[in-house]
């Protein structure tokens, strides 16, 4: 889910912040780790590196894991697909502090042959929240991705940020999580929203009806259902009250898999405007 305090998710509102962010990270690309910054970790499919910004009054320190795959290959997104590896950020056993929220941008839909993949084929900042980590002490996070290309390659760093006793932000990593912050979708608002959503056919199909903004383009989805389990084709059409109904072929969801009581995440995007939320099912 979003950050609270982001309501909006505009490219036009929001493409000054982004192309000064991008600017900066490919000059810091090509710069050694900055202070608040780990070493890049590198193996076959690209590299990846941690950021952490000064802790701020209430003990939260926000950040962000930036993911690089080479040329040709893939990362993945929180809920990957037929086999990929969800992105995974944690603590050092024993560590005093934790990882509160790992944000997402947007992902793709990338199909290769009949395999069906959700992630980024470029490189991709996905912004953390942590708790309780000071800038007097050294933070360590073991950082778990997946790359693939041909085939599919775990990811595992320790990555280190060093302590930084003054606490002073370094202007091109704030604009960098700033940056990744701002392309998290927001949760739901007014305009833009989950109005109901019920398994039907045997919980063979999913139907969502959505309050859409005034003029929007027809949306698409993304569901994260069970563990392992992405659905990313709709069917959009109107409903009786001027609503928008999304329709989604659910297939086989595991066995003696009970939907009582449990919790999935949809993620709707609409031209320039995405919302994400979650769908309970009693």
């Amino acid at each position: 889910m979003s950050c609270s305090h982001l309501r909006g998710f505009s490219r036009s509102s929001r493409a000054s912040v982004v192309a000064a962010a991008l600017g900066l990270f490919s000059l810091v690309s090509a710069m050694p780790a900055l202070a608040a910054s780990s070493d890049w970790a590198v193996n076959e499919g690209g590299r990846m590196r941690l950021i952490l910004l000064p802790q701020e009054a209430d003990g939260t320190r926000h950040g962000a894991l930036v993911i690089e795959p080479k040329p040709g290959w893939i990362t993945y997104w929180k809920e990957p697909g037929d086999v990929g590896i969800p992105p995974a950020v944690t603590p050092q056993p024993g560590a005093s502090y934790t990882v509160e929220l790992i944000g997402f941008p947007v992902p793709k839909v990338l199909s290769n042959d009949e395999m069906t993949d959700v992630g980024y084929d470029q490189p991709v900042t996905l912004p953390l929240r942590l708790k309780n980590a000071p800038d007097d002490t050294g933070v360590t996070l073991s950082a778990f991705v997946g790359v693939c290309q041909n085939i599919c390659i775990p990811f595992q760093a320790d990555l280190s940020v060093p302590p930084d006793a003054d606490g002073i932000a370094n202007a091109v990593e704030t604009a960098l999580v700033r940056s990744a912050q701002a392309q998290v979708p927001p949760g739901p608002s007014p305009d833009f929203h989950v109005i109901d959503h019920q398994l039907g056919a045997g919980h063979r199909e999913l139907v969502v009806r959505l309050k859409m903004p005034a003029g929007a383009d027809s949306p698409k989805a993304f569901v994260s259902g069970p563990s392992g389990h992405v659905f990313v084709d709709s069917v959009a059409s109107r409903g009786a009250n001027g609503e928008t109904v999304l329709t989604l072929p659910i297939g086989k969801l595991p066995k003696k898999y009970k939907i009582a009581g449990k919790h999935w995440g949809i993620l709707v995007i609409s031209g320039d405007r995405a919302m994400e939320t979650t769908l309970a099912f009693d």
